[in-house]
């Protein structure tokens, strides 16, 4: 009989292990989530390095019309020539991006 009830102790921690891990999955899922739509939101931020790190998040983001008016309206609003250059970079690759998969059509 002691066996079985080490057994069943053991499936049963496993099985708490999983739900925790699972929920712990879920948290980190929905923070990441949460630090990606602030990244988008600091583009406009007042604070420099925020507004760097926003550029870094939308280098990672694919090629849609969206994206390509929020850089241009950043590139229009920001002051600082290293922030402005760096969204003209990742706005070239998206305009890039856009023509080529439209066929070249512009």
């Amino acid at each position: 009989m002691r066996p079985i009830q080490s057994m069943k102790k053991t499936v049963r921690t496993t099985g708490l292990l999983v739900v925790a891990a699972a929920a712990v999955g879920a948290v980190a899922a929905l923070l990441i989530r949460d630090q990606m739509s602030r990244h988008q939101r600091d583009l406009f931020s007042p604070y420099v390095l925020r507004r760097l790190a926003a550029l870094g998040h939308m280098a990672r983001e694919g090629a849609t019309v969206p994206n390509i008016t929020l850089l241009r309206d950043f590139i229009a609003w920001e002051p600082r020539r290293m922030l402005r250059n760096r969204a003209q970079v990742l706005l070239g690759r998206m305009e890039e991006e856009v023509g080529a998969s439209s066929g070249g059509v512009s």
